[in-house]
């Protein structure tokens, strides 16, 4: 084992600082210069200079989809169910509208709003894109089946000729 020998002369003696030197790491953050930075960014970011490639409408709805699994992957069922329920909707001039059944989904994706519209954003490269909530004035109302007749009586209403199908193919519906 090898002896290591400190000289006093290797270390440096601590300096005890009365004022500020002006001198600073070139590697630290500033809070001051970040929020600076952030406000530059977002005023400088002038509408008029940022990208506005066209798209078309499928695009939109791909991306609508898509976003609409990743909440579901995240754990947001409230928000996929409400972005799949209804297509957005183009009120022209690069705005599209989400139709909500009730103010609690407006409120709970009214949070997640920002975040929803720089994705669609990034992905069409359009910085005018924007999206705005509404309440629907005609729920629809949504069947939920108990029986396999309940589901075959409702499908029936719509298309009479099931009837003649199950008599004439002898079909048997409780399942």
């Amino acid at each position: 084992m090898q002896k290591i020998n400190f000289q006093k002369d290797s270390f440096k003696e601590r300096k005890t600082l009365t004022e500020p030197t002006g001198n600073q790491n070139p590697f630290t953050l500033s809070i001051k210069k970040l929020i600076e930075k952030d406000e530059e960014l977002s005023d400088s970011g002038d509408a008029s200079k940022l990208p506005r490639e066209a798209y078309e409408i499928d695009q939109v709805k791909m991306l609508w989809r898509k976003f609409a699994f990743l909440m579901k992957d995240q754990g947001m069922e409230t928000f996929y169910n409400a972005m799949i329920r209804r297509e957005p909707q183009d009120m022209g001039n690069n705005n599209f509208q989400l139709i909500v059944d009730n103010q609690i989904q407006v409120d709970y994706i009214g949070s997640h709003l920002q975040e929803m519209t720089a994705y669609f954003r990034k992905h069409l490269n359009n910085y005018a894109f924007s999206i705005q909530l509404s309440v629907t004035d005609k729920p629809e109302e949504e069947l939920k089946f108990l029986t396999g007749k309940d589901k075959f009586a409702a499908l029936a209403r719509k298309n009479p000729n099931l009837h003649t199908l199950k008599t004439m193919f002898n079909l048997d519906i409780e399942f």
